[in-house]
Formats: structure tokens, sequence, C-alpha cells
């Protein structure tokens, strides 16, 4: 009896240090978490609520109604809807692809590499690229008029536009559709398919009544992760645009940073409605994410 006494008391300061140790390993990034997204997002949510001297408002989220700023707001919107719904479909299909259309296996790997550093691949960099490579002067263009005689922004495109700005956008959303959906696709199982064709299903019948019902909650909740990740992006758009494209992220820098109508705290209800958008598109991706793991158990 003395002796297991003695080996349980020996034991608890080794679980007690293998505690400290599992605790320290995640101390950095609960660190990181509190400094640059906990505590920032606390003081703009607070800010939102405050007048520049310290005193309670309602104004700055009754000024997110005005003209302007709504229409920042749609215009963000719809280049986000735009460039996700590309983003998602192109993805898919180039997804579909790799996992499923007898590629062989090193073509997957080298793409699926290419699309993890072509997903994170966005701000000043990415619309240089696009400015060197479709701008007016871009190789691109130049050489469609040379070999061709076809003048790319003789049709109407223009670059740093709403168009031009959806495009660009589309660069890092299709990659990261396809690092998104592919293992929702790794998961269909062939068994599916087989019950299917016993039945004396076709291949369309097999995608239209199997096959995307199981994949519509990744297909959907996907779509709302690259609405959120376009609606958030204001680095390329700045490069790219500077402030002729008026999308919210810009005008809520212009606000902070200072303007003509300069108002901090008005920036930081911009910021909070931007928070309650892509909070919404999130925690709907998550619910979908859940409802699709589950056909993968």
């Amino acid at each position: 009896m003395s002796t297991v006494t003695t080996s349980t008391i020996s034991s608890a300061p080794l679980i007690s240090k293998r505690a400290v140790v599992d605790w320290l390993g995640i101390a950095p990034f609960l660190i990181f978490a509190l400094l640059f997204l906990i505590f920032p997002t606390i003081y703009l949510v607070a800010g939102a609520f405050l007048t520049p001297d310290g005193s309670f408002t309602l104004k700055n989220i009754a000024d997110l109604f005005t003209p302007s700023i709504m229409n920042s707001y749609w215009i963000s919107i719809k280049v986000s809807v735009v460039s996700a719904l590309g983003g998602a479909l192109i993805g898919f299909y180039l997804a579909w692809a790799l996992v499923m259309g007898g590629l062989p296996a090193w073509v997957r790997h080298a793409f699926l590499t290419f699309s993890g550093v072509a997903s994170n691949f966005a701000g000043v960099p990415l619309a240089f690229a696009f400015i060197a490579t479709i701008g007016r002067l871009g190789l691109v263009t130049v050489l469609m008029v040379e070999l061709f005689g076809f003048n790319l922004y003789s049709t109407g495109f223009n670059l740093y536009s709403f168009i031009g700005l959806t495009i660009t956008y589309m660069y890092f959303q299709i990659p990261l559709m396809v690092l998104i959906i592919t293992p929702a696709l790794d998961g269909m199982k062939k068994e599916w398919r087989e019950a299917a064709s016993i039945l004396g299903a076709t291949n369309g019948q097999y995608w239209l009544m199997v096959a995307l019902p199981i994949l519509w909650p990744s297909l959907l909740g996907t779509t709302l992760l690259l609405f959120a990740n376009a609606f958030g992006a204001i680095a390329t758009a700045i490069a790219l645009t500077g402030s002729s494209l008026n999308i919210v992220p810009i005008q809520l820098y212009a606000q902070i940073r200072g303007d003509v109508l300069h108002n901090a705290n008005l920036g930081y209800a911009m910021a909070l409605g931007m928070i309650v958008i892509t909070g919404i598109s999130n925690v709907i991706y998550i619910l979908m994410r859940m409802r699709a793991e589950r056909w993968q158990k």
C-alpha cells in the first residue's frame, strides 16, 4: 500500500511539469491572439460607440447608413460575391480534375503545392504582377497588339476597375478553393458511385442526386469563406486601384489614417460592420463544414 502511495506522490510532479510544458507550447499563440486579434477587436468595438472625447454615442453607427459608406459596402460586397463565385466554380472543376480526372499523381502534388503558394500571394506583389501582365503596357497586352492587332483596352476592359480588381482577387481565390474542396472530393466513397450504377443511374444522375447533395455544404461553406477572404482584402486593392474604387477597406483606411473628413471612431464603426459581415460568413462556413464532415466519418 505504501509503495502505491509513494509511486503516486512521486509521479504527481511529472504530470504537473508536463502540463506546464504543454501550456508553454501554446503560450506564443495565445499571446499573439490576445495582442493582435482579441484586444484590437475589443478596442475597435468599444471605439465604434465613442466620440473622440470618449463619450458614448450611436452616431458612428448611424453614419454607416450614409450614401457614401453604404455605396462602399455595396461595392465591396459585389467584388467579394463575384470573385467568390468565380473562384468557387473554377476551383471546383480544377479540384475535380485533380481528384477524379485520372491525372498523374505528380500533377496533383505539383498543382496543390502551387495552390498553397498562390492562395497566399496577394498585396502589392500581386497587383504589380497583374499590372506588368495585363496593364495598359503589360506584356500580354502589348503582345496581343503586336501579334494579333487586338487591343484589350479597346473593348472597354480596365484593370483598374471593378472587373480588373475582381479578376485579380480570383488569382488567390481559385487556389484557395482547390485546397479546401480537394479533401471533400477525396472523401467521396467509391461505394456510392457503384451503388448508383447498380441501380441504373447515369453519371449525370449520380452527380445531381448523390454527389452534389453531399458536397453542397462544403461548396456553400467554402464559397462563403472565399467571400470573407475577399471582403477584408485591402493591400491588393490599394496597390491596384488606389482610391478610384471606393471599397470599404480603403475608406476605412482613409478614415483612420486621416483624410478631409477624418474620424477614427467612424472608421472603428466601419470595421465593426466588416466584422459582423465576415463573422456571419465564417459562422455559416463552420456550420456547413460540420455538416459536410458527417458524410466523411
